[in-house]
């Protein structure tokens, strides 16, 4: 008979359960076991050793398509690079770069050649690579990159070059020590004319690993965390490689140096290439994710053994988890975890079909886009936040490296820069919403962007991301009294989520039509920023919330579905909570109401209490990864 537990686990798991299952049966032997290893040479090492036998087990095959050798899964393999995120986030990284950045982009931007020369040993690790995208003085603005790649067709060849101090190819994952290869991205200019960046396949050690004539590479030794990832830079001194060097899917260059490309339009065809490695950042929310939900099974067991203080009644100490201020710290970060997954699993889904589309939607893609950018910022801040969280409520124990929760805080800490700034990829979710998906809006400058926006915003109809009918079963039973009861009213807090996101949506276009009349266009941009943060981070979460009712509708057991709905009132009524202040601004709460709300979460975080276990219990984390010491009774 299938536990509350399973069904919980079954449905936060999603379309690829078996999957995960599968990871969870191969992560819990010992190779897998979390360690503490800051010294950088052994926590290497480690990894290394762990991707061959992942290797060896076909681990990789998932993310590449059947004609080239893989299996054309790419859900399975974002969900299997996922769940490497509980075991180790170096780990993780590695996995990522080579078989989904490095391999992505010779699958997704190469042709038949590079598919023959490469996709089979980058999947059996015989050719290890790195991403050579982001420099010293560019990471998130990827159009102003400074490499270049000069064609010279007396040779047939493209020169690679770092013409600045500040185009060096900066903090690559495998640079420093392991990759042979790099996908390098630079401008491309032939016949004296730049055609913006590109990508190329450009060898940078020889098989001793040393670095080849023309290439320096450097290690940016120890980091904030990611001991096992070896990040380095690589600087080009006029290298050359052969021009079938070029990934030439979207544009190739003629042996005369004639430049041809499909997409006539340079920021389209920057945009396509771009949206074709989203992959990537995808992996990152859902590992982010994963790394906190490691984090509050650990601070909740740690809670539920955990005394302090005694009673009035003298019956001995309290657990902490008794306390409502305990509750209150962990219960909202479980739910908010509960919630973020339900979306990271449509959104995985969503990636599979456009990716595995014979000819995928613009729109949809777009869409996608969109929405990975949004939770791969939401995910990652959730990390940070909770895994903090989880550290401080488990005291100096959680202090301790053998408690995990510092190297899961510390390795998880760059993800919220890293695959794209979040503040970043926030204005890009916003920029969506503004001009509702019009073509080539992501190549604006700010200047013409917001012309366009002042011109175009504000009449957009909302599209729910759950199934419509769901949604407007739930929205017809909505209750707009006063009444306490009424905030845990599902269509009551689906509606505030849309009022609140339909409003800033439409308020920002507004200020953008009048700023542009007073101002520069560029000023005008600079002066909403805030305003069009906010829009996107409410945009967000009304998505967040959908998936968690979809989610709920999906679970078949009632109990879970129950236990589920609980939960789903607390992520609602803390959004709301934490943006307080403005629903009241804008009357869409009374005071009174306000204080219904903070009531609600209180109530919530008691009616949970009995449940502890069992919410992180669902998490499915295989024993041995939510492995800490002070779990151990000989340790209290």
């Amino acid at each position: 008979m299938t536990t509350t537990a399973e069904h919980l686990r079954n449905a936060l798991d999603g379309r690829w359960r078996d999957v995960k299952n599968a990871v969870r049966t191969e992560l819990a032997t010992e190779v897998f076991r979390p360690h503490y290893t800051p010294n950088t040479v052994i926590a290497r090492a480690k990894v290394a050793e762990q991707l061959k036998i992942m290797a060896a087990a076909g681990a990789a095959e998932d993310g590449f398509r059947k004609e080239h050798g893989g299996n054309g899964d790419v859900g399975a393999a974002v969900t299997r690079i996922e769940m490497l995120a509980m075991s180790d986030l170096s780990l993780m990284v590695k996995a990522g770069v080579q078989w989904g950045l490095f391999g992505g982009a010779i699958e997704n931007l190469g042709t038949e050649r590079h598919h023959k020369a490469y996709v089979q040993r980058i999947i059996d690790l015989d050719l290890l690579g790195c991403f050579g995208m982001t420099e010293t003085g560019h990471g998130s603005d990827v159009q102003s990159l400074e490499t270049t790649a000069t064609y010279d067709p007396a040779t047939e060849e493209f020169v690679i070059n770092s013409p600045t101090p500040s185009s060096r190819k900066d903090y690559i994952g495998g640079a420093a020590e392991t990759a042979r290869v790099s996908a390098v991205f630079a401008q491309l200019i032939t016949g004296g004319q730049s055609h913006g960046v590109h990508c190329f396949v450009v060898p940078i050690r020889d098989e001793d690993g040393n670095d080849l004539p023309g290439v320096t590479t450097s290690d940016c030794h120890y980091k904030g965390g990611l001991p096992g990832v070896d990040n380095g830079r690589i600087m080009f001194d006029h290298v050359r490689v052969p021009r079938e060097n070029l990934l030439n899917k979207y544009a190739d260059v003629a042996a005369d140096g004639t430049y041809s490309s499909p997409i006539e339009n340079p920021s389209r065809r920057f945009f396509t290439m771009l949206g074709t490695l989203i992959r990537g950042r995808v992996t990152v929310a859902g590992s982010a994710a994963a790394a906190a939900r490691v984090a509050l099974d650990i601070a909740v067991r740690y809670a539920l053994q955990r005394k302090q203080f005694s009673a009035p009644d003298d019956e001995g100490e309290v657990l902490i988890m008794d306390y409502l201020v305990h509750q209150r710290r962990l219960f909202p970060l479980i739910a908010r975890s509960y919630a973020l997954q339900f979306a990271q699993n449509e959104l995985v889904a969503k990636l599979h079909d456009v990716q595995t589309a014979d000819s995928p939607d613009a729109e949809e893609q777009r869409e996608l886009e969109s929405r990975a950018a949004g939770l791969k910022a939401s995910n990652t801040w959730h990390a940070s936040a909770a895994i903090q969280e989880a550290r401080e409520a488990c005291g100096g124990a959680g202090y301790l490296a053998e408690n995990r929760l510092i190297a899961l805080r510390a390795d998880t800490d760059v993800f919220t820069t890293f695959e794209g700034d979040n503040h970043v990829l926030t204005q890009l979710v916003a920029k969506e919403l503004l001009t509702a998906y019009a073509d080539d809006i992501k190549g604006m400058s700010p200047v013409e962007w917001v012309r366009f926006a002042a011109n175009f915003a504000g009449d957009r109809v909302l599209k729910r991301t759950a199934a419509e009918t769901i949604m407007q079963t739930i929205l017809d039973s909505r209750q707009d009294n006063e009444e306490e009861g009424s905030l845990f009213n599902r269509g009551t807090q689906v509606t505030m989520f849309e009022d609140r996101e339909e409003y800033l949506l439409s308020t920002v276009a507004r200020r953008l039509q009048s700023k542009t009349k007073e101002m520069e266009a560029f000023d005008a941009f600079n002066a909403v920023q805030d305003h069009v943060l906010h829009t996107a981070r409410a945009h967000i979460d009304r998505i967040v919330l959908e998936a968690f009712v979809a989610g709920i509708d999906a679970c078949e057991d009632e109990e879970a579905r129950h236990i589920l709905g609980l939960v789903c009132d607390l992520y609602a009524l803390s959004v709301i909570e934490e943006d307080k202040a403005w629903f009241i601004e804008h009357r869409f709460l009374s005071t009174e109401r306000a204080k219904a709300v903070t009531r609600g979460i209180n109530e919530r975080c008691r009616s949970l209490r009995p449940h502890a276990e069992l919410l992180v219990d669902g998490f499915g984390i295989p024993e041995q990864l939510r492995y800490a010491e002070m779990l151990h009774p000989e340790h209290l």
